[in-house]
């Protein structure tokens, strides 16, 4: 009789060892994402979208089924794509908040990340603190927030603060971070 698992027992989540794949792979396949949108339904205007990720190609969803096991939290999206690959594209997500503070945050917090990935997780971990504490839904807020999404990722310029809302601030509030 042979196994899948190369451990030949068990489920592979209770084997010693099984955080620090997931860090390994979150290091390598993960992405902590924070955005600043527009949305006019929203006090200020814009909305701040979090999200914690992990893609992979279709193939290798039991490693996202992995992921989602473990955490109990989150969903698998599929995305066509669009180039040259024949494979769809899945995305391991979680964007709710109460999830991303309760469980995602706590985890890395336990069991760091060993890449430059640390620093975005760092830059998300204060994003949502902003957030618990009500700071989005304030003109400062925003701006450290839209300043800490600068920072993250492919240090892209936020587009709220190449707003309008964002220019017209006095000096003093848009050098906030």
């Amino acid at each position: 009789m042979s196994s899948h698992n190369p451990s030949g027992g068990g489920n592979q989540q209770e084997r010693p060892g099984f955080e620090q794949w997931i860090v390994g792979f979150a290091d390598g396949e993960g992405c902590f994402s924070i955005s600043v949108v527009r949305n006019r339904t929203c006090r200020l205007g814009w909305q701040v979208q979090h999200e914690f990720s992990v893609t992979q190609a279709a193939p290798s969803r039991a490693a996202l089924e992995d992921l989602k096991s473990y955490f109990g939290c989150g969903s698998i999206i599929e995305n066509r794509r669009t180039d040259n690959h024949r494979m769809a594209l899945l995305r391991y997500s979680v964007k709710r908040r109460s999830d991303l503070e309760k469980t995602i945050i706590p985890f890395f917090e336990h069991n760091p990340l060993r890449t430059a990935k640390a620093s975005d997780f760092e830059e998300f971990r204060s994003v949502l603190r902003l957030m618990r504490d009500g700071r989005h839904l304030e003109l400062d807020g925003l701006l450290a927030i839209a300043r800490a999404t600068e920072r993250m990722n492919r240090k892209q310029q936020s587009r709220f603060l190449e707003s309008s809302e964002a220019i017209r601030q006095p000096t003093r509030i848009r050098r906030l971070s």
